[in-house]
């Protein structure tokens, strides 16, 4: 449930945090939502990961579609994939959510880190 929780929440964060900040900022979603949402292990990864993926294939699309693949098409010959947008599409997600994976991941090994130094005391 947490993971599901996390995944939207980042998903959603982002989302209204791209509207107004850089790209980047879903980093810091990512780090603030892992921070604050315990997950054991690698969930903390993956919900970030998934998030992020999910949310920017779906802006993609959307703006891909809005667009009638113009751009995207000249964008996917400039990278060598054709004229696929949907390989393009994939990327840019892929990009996005690694991003998104890494700051999630590091954002719940400093809330591990942060339990383990509380209990020295």
């Amino acid at each position: 449930m947490r993971f599901l929780l996390s995944t939207v929440l980042i998903a959603l964060l982002a989302f209204v945090a791209g509207m107004f900040f850089p790209w980047w900022c879903l980093a810091i979603v990512a780090f603030g939502v892992a921070l604050l949402v315990p997950q054991k292990g690698w969930g903390s990864f993956g919900a970030g990961f998934l998030g992020i993926f999910i949310l920017w294939a779906v802006v993609a699309v959307w703006i891909d579609t809005r667009n009638n693949s113009l751009l995207s098409q000249k964008v996917a010959q400039l990278f060598s994939l054709g004229h696929s947008t949907i390989l393009l599409v994939l990327v840019t997600a892929l990009i996005g959510a690694l991003v998104g994976g890494f700051a999630a991941l590091t954002g719940g090994k400093l809330r591990k880190l942060m339990q383990q130094d509380d209990s020295r005391y």
